[in-house]
């Protein structure tokens, strides 16, 4: 084991004493608060099992209720992602383009709806297609959502495939380059093959984000997914707690299974062999916010980009 005192100042024995009191002071309120929190339920009859036993005893909670709402979640995750993830990726070669114009109108158009928050963009698209659409009104909301959570993930994405482009070994484009490959055909052939391999488990990260934010058409829009339809079941069978408890519980148990297969992908990839061993998360592009843009292999055809 490498030694660890390098990294750190190793706590004396006052400081071991101040952490380990700091640690049962942190628990006692901990346990307090859950005392506290577990009373009021209790004290307002939310725990009786008269509340709870609808979702054991009365299949319509769930075939009328809960299933159609998480059917319609991952209906508007699945159509957002769908759309969101090529446009994501057209606007991220585009901020790679030697083109300043392209690269310009890319990055603007990124920066623009990565700046909004995605509650404010299905507003806006759902009052457009109110005005200037013969959308139905009952599935406008579908839309709406679709929409706003297109145009934001669209430009997370297009970070993604930037940083996934970019962290890829300049060899990869200087060997294509070598061999007589033009611009186009080195970031098809060569460079996005690699940079999607990196960008799998950032691109499912992201999918977890677009599931838990189609909560925020059902508040605001009335589109019925999993958190609207719960509360219908609050209101219907009068167990508020028990109702919203469920349907967290229901996105907590979709959102493991993404994840988990997030970080079986994100092993397999860091396992293989054929690929530069990068591998990307929602926070690298954050970081290459911070960075700026990096000599990359995008100025396949000027040499090596000298710009700092």
């Amino acid at each position: 084991m490498s030694d660890l005192s390098v990294l750190y100042d190793a706590p004396g024995p006052r400081a071991k004493v101040r952490n380990a009191v700091y640690a049962v002071l942190f628990l006692v309120v901990l346990a307090a608060v859950g005392w506290w929190v577990w009373q009021q339920l209790d004290d307002k009859n939310q725990l009786d099992a008269d509340k709870w036993e609808p979702f054991f005893t009365d299949s319509r909670v769930w075939t009328t209720y809960l299933l159609p709402g998480l059917q319609d979640t991952v209906t508007a995750a699945g159509l957002s992602l769908v759309i969101a993830l090529p446009l994501g990726a057209v606007l991220g070669i585009g901020r790679l383009s030697d083109h300043s114009w392209i690269r310009g109108t890319a990055g603007a158009v990124v920066e623009f709806f990565r700046a909004i928050p995605v509650l404010l963009l299905m507003l806006f698209a759902n009052e457009a297609y109110a005005l200037w659409s013969n959308v139905e009104r009952d599935v406008r909301p579908l839309y709406a959502v679709v929409t706003g959570l297109v145009l934001y993930n669209a430009s997370v994405l297009a970070e993604v495939v930037r940083a996934g482009v970019l962290s890829l070994p300049r060899g990869q484009s200087d060997a294509a380059q070598a061999i007589g490959m033009r611009k186009g055909q080195t970031m098809v052939h060569v460079l996005l093959p690699q940079a999607v391999t990196a960008m799998l488990p950032a691109i499912v990260s992201q999918l977890v984000v677009i599931v838990k934010d189609t909560a925020l058409g059902g508040v605001m829009l009335g589109y019925s997914e999993l958190l609207s339809n719960a509360r219908l079941v609050s209101t219907n069978y009068s167990n508020t707690i028990a109702a919203y408890t469920m349907a967290a519980a229901v996105f907590v148990a979709l959102n493991f299974l993404l994840t988990s297969f997030a970080g079986w992908l994100e092993g397999r990839i860091r396992r293989g062999k054929r690929t530069t061993g990068a591998v990307l998360s929602t926070t690298t592009t954050e970081e290459m916010d911070i960075a700026g843009d990096v000599p990359g292999p995008y100025r396949l055809g000027q040499g090596p980009d000298t710009r700092t």
